[in-house]
């Protein structure tokens, strides 16, 4: 299957091809944490993990780098606020991470390195840069010149010619992003920075957060890797700083292809938080919100196209899912005698075909979901005419899995409800009984968590999962 996608760097589609024949290595930008991430961000981390899944439906072996920025100016201002420790402060977001990753079914990568346990292999760096002239002290500090490298700009666009020479940039996020100049390397110690810093030969201090991601991608993927993914907004400076001072540094040609995706908004507004409409995943699951139906917004819109969230894209979300569970409903328990029709191979496969070629096709969710739609309207149209067999049924059902196992949203949860999910409904309705109403309010929001809705109702309560489907009613 040949796999073709945009190139910010090359500015058009290209083929991909692969350093290792069967192999992807692929190098993730992950979450600063000095809070919860956004939406937004799950927007890219969700497009990461499509193209994952969608090489390992190839057949590829994918080994996968996401970092975990735990130093720079964010976490450092905040810990230093709060007057705890960098760790202290780092940690819950951490752990927050990985619950939303995994709440939203998101593959894990092979390695998640944290920034301040590379802080030699970041200071190895900066030294080589210095000892091949790209770098250079200035006030304690340690700063790249982007002058010398003549390669500067080929990823966002920028003109060289342009650089405000002799001016310095200490900020790791630039408010300015129109102007470039001179970026930090290595930060020399301040009183703002309070206890966080590390020995270095340029005394005591602390890495610029753009040198981080350079030394943690090569360490684990080497000087020369497949592909780098982050948002749009990393392109610059981020992405174009890590290009030079990994090139510079040590020769390697470092990634081979960038893919970038575009911004989340929110009712056709950037996210803000004095807009109200800012939101982490655990706030749309108190909302409401099926993790399943996040998860089907996230995926099924082009990586480099906007993302508008609405009202009317969580309906949409949620009558898709009710349109795919009908038929996983019936395909999972028929269990008749017969044979499988021609006319069900042929769907069948001229669905495969055309998901996968949309699939390799930079990522073309619209074209592979048509098809797997089209699928679904085909098997209806064929049990106007008879019921599905157990054959045909069991073939749908292994093409299902197949498929649900690049998107992770068409299977939905089964019949039965877990234990603790049973426990935990339990104790909410003998709170309820005991009108100890903030304890079943605490107990519902655990459930929104695990991405289950509450109903109450005369007739008892319903506890219902993804796109709407009942799962159990409890007297």
């Amino acid at each position: 299957m040949k796999i073709q996608f945009y190139d910010t760097r090359q500015r058009g589609v290209v083929e991909f091809t692969p350093l290792v024949t069967g192999k992807v290595t692929m190098y993730t930008c992950g979450p600063t944490v000095y809070a919860d991430a956004h939406i937004g961000n799950f927007r890219t981390y969700m497009f990461e993990d499509l193209l994952r899944r969608m090489f390992e439906h190839f057949g590829y072996k994918v080994t996968q780098v996401m970092n975990l920025t735990d130093v720079e100016d964010k976490t450092i201002r905040e810990s230093v606020a709060k007057g705890i420790s960098l760790k202290e402060h780092t940690s819950p977001f951490v752990k927050s991470f990985f619950e939303d990753l995994d709440t939203l079914g998101i593959e894990r990568a092979e390695h998640y390195p944290a920034a301040t346990d590379h802080i030699p292999e970041m200071i190895a760096l900066i030294e080589s840069l210095i000892e091949r002239g790209y770098a250079y002290t200035a006030d304690n500090n340690v700063y790249f010149s982007i002058e010398k490298f003549k390669e500067y700009g080929k990823l966002s666009g920028k003109d060289l010619s342009q650089l405000l020479r002799g001016v310095r940039i200490d900020a790791d996020e630039y408010e300015e992003k129109e102007n470039f100049r001179d970026f930090a390397l290595w930060k020399g110690w301040s009183e703002a920075d309070g206890e966080v810093w590390w020995d270095s030969p340029w005394g005591k201090g602390r890495p610029g957060w753009h040198i981080e991601c350079s030394a943690m991608s090569m360490k684990y993927l080497g000087g020369d890797f497949d592909i780098h993914t982050g948002g749009v907004d990393n392109i610059f400076p981020h992405h174009e700083n890590e290009i030079a001072q990994s090139v510079a540094g040590t020769g390697c040609g470092f990634a081979r292809y960038w893919l970038h995706s575009a911004h989340l908004i929110v009712n056709g507004e950037k996210m803000s938080k004095s807009q109200g409409n800012f939101f982490t995943v655990k706030q749309l699951l108190a909302k409401g919100l099926s993790s399943r139906v996040i998860r089907f917004i996230l995926i099924t819109a082009h990586y480099r196209s906007k993302l508008n969230i609405t009202d009317e894209t969580v309906a949409s979300a949620k009558a898709s899912l009710d349109r795919l569970d009908t038929l996983y409903q019936v395909i999972s328990s028929t269990e008749s005698d017969g044979e499988v029709r021609p006319e069900l191979l042929e769907q069948i496969k001229n669905a495969d075909e055309r998901h996968d070629l949309a699939l390799a096709d930079d990522l073309n969710v619209s074209g592979a979901l048509a098809a797997v739609f089209d699928l679904v309207s085909a098997v209806h149209r064929l049990r106007t005419v008879s019921d599905l067999t157990g054959a045909e049924s069991r073939l749908l059902l292994e093409f299902w899995k197949r498929l649900d196992l690049v998107w992770g949203v068409l299977i939905p949860a089964t019949n039965d409800l877990d234990s603790a999910i049973e426990i935990l409904v339990e104790e909410r309705k003998i709170a309820r009984k005991e009108r100890n109403f903030a304890r079943a309010d605490e107990l519902r929001k655990q459930l929104f968590l695990a991405g289950y809705t509450i109903e109450d109702s005369p007739e008892g309560t319903l506890v219902i999962w993804g796109s709407g489907r009942v799962m159990l009613r409890n007297n």
